[in-house]
């Protein structure tokens, strides 16, 4: 037979090799992840030299999905400009694993939070995301609020933990975007509220917490009492204290200017009202009624002539409660500025004058009844009301109550 021809087939076969074996390192379990991975992942993704003072790494499950690896910088920025600046690309979001972008920090992450750094990789996203799907999206809000709380959850753990060098340092650089958030975010500040660290009277070295301060109250404190000035060594010196410290009462020394308006949007801690101890009709809790009528008929007369003596620079003068070694202090009314209040808001730059006047409160001038020079006052404004001297101790008086109050005076040349 013939033979067959043979023909010589080549066939070609595709083997494919995986390039990249490794998985982002929010894919892979926590547990299996060491921390000085996290810290080379966060140097790496973010330019940064320090180690970050905090990581947290979850996923959230359920209607919306989620993984995500936040930071706490080792620092916080040199210069202050990410609060006022809302570019700060320091979340960088993922769909599917696929980058998107850094530029939508301020649609997952309130303002006073801008701080945190990391990754958000999300599954529910669409690939062409934009700014106003995420404005829009419910799955945002969503993802907004599990992050936030994973956030504090994240800050908390490490106020509560036994080095308190880490808090201290977070403190440090975050403290003033954690009192932003108390004026901000009302709906967090039973998360704020214990991560707040002041000076007190009685703590001038170390910061304490408010838990702190509300475990040390006497049982028959209702409030707790702070005392805002400009200063560590201004709030020591302050003769509201007098009183409080004679009764030892810790008072909470607000110094930074974001202070007291922080405090006055928490208004409560733990039930406790906050209660500004420049402010008129304070109540420490324990008055002597008799005593306080004794002195009320006693120094009538010499009240109303000091007031007649002041005219207009203060609205009334009355004997005061809080007092032992001053002679005299000048308070502030219940609803107007106190003194630290009045001083920032004539240093705005674009304050309006004329809300000053209308805001700055009535200014009360109280006497201690204790104290010698208003005991001879008080003999001279009965024996004789129009002496000179009276009238030049009068001036002398209101004017140190005024600086040592905290006011500005209004020409300091002529003091």
């Amino acid at each position: 037979g013939e033979k067959k021809k043979k023909k010589t087939v080549t066939e070609k076969y595709w083997d494919w090799e995986l390039a990249n074996e490794t998985k982002p390192i929010w894919m892979r379990s926590p547990k299996e992840v060491t921390k000085d991975e996290y810290n080379e992942f966060y140097k790496k993704t973010f330019n940064e030299f320090l180690d970050p003072l905090a990581h947290t790494h979850f996923t959230t499950e359920g209607e919306v999905e989620f993984r995500s690896v936040l930071y706490v910088p080792g620092m916080a920025p040199l210069n202050n400009e990410d609060i006022i600046n809302p570019k700060t690309k320091n979340i960088r979001l993922y769909v599917k694993r696929v980058f998107i972008s850094d530029d939508f920090d301020g649609e997952l992450f309130p303002r006073y939070l801008s701080f945190v750094k990391g990754v958000v990789d999300s599954n529910d996203l669409p690939l062409n995301v934009s700014r106003e799907i995420l404005q829009e999206s419910r799955i945002v809000r969503i993802m907004r609020k599990r992050l936030v709380r994973k956030t504090f959850d994240m800050i908390q753990e490490i106020s509560e933990g036994e080095n308190k060098e880490d808090y201290k340092k977070i403190w440090e650089n975050f403290g003033k975007l954690l009192k932003l958030g108390c004026i901000e975010d009302a709906g967090n500040h039973k998360r704020l509220a214990p991560l707040l660290r002041f000076y007190t009277s009685k703590n001038e070295e170390d910061m304490i917490s408010l838990d702190d301060y509300v475990e040390n109250m006497a049982e028959n404190q209702k409030a707790i009492y702070y005392l805002a000035t400009d200063s560590l060594k201004s709030a020591k010196t302050a003769p509201f204290l007098e009183k409080l410290v004679e009764k030892d009462i810790e008072v909470l020394y607000l110094v930074e200017p974001i202070d007291e308006v922080a405090i006055q949007n928490l208004q409560t801690y733990k039930e406790k009202k906050f209660v500004d101890i420049s402010k008129e009709d304070l109540e420490l809790g324990d008055e002597d009624e008799v005593k306080e009528r004794e002195d009320k008929q006693e120094y009538n007369l010499l009240c109303d002539w000091i007031k007649q003596q002041l005219g207009d620079k203060v609205a009334k003068v009355q004997v005061s409660k809080r007092l032992s070694s001053s002679p005299c202090v000048l308070v502030s009314g219940k609803f107007g500025w106190s003194a630290n209040m009045e001083r920032l808001m004539k240093a705005q730059t674009l304050g309006d004058t004329s809300s000053l006047e209308f805001m700055r409160g009535r200014r009360i001038l109280e006497i201690n009844p204790e104290h010698p020079i208003i005991k001879d006052l008080n003999a001279a404004c009965k024996n004789d009301p129009s002496s000179t001297d009276a009238k030049r101790a009068v001036d002398l008086l209101y004017d140190t109550a005024l600086i040592s109050s905290g006011f500005t005076p209004d020409s300091p040349a002529e003091l």
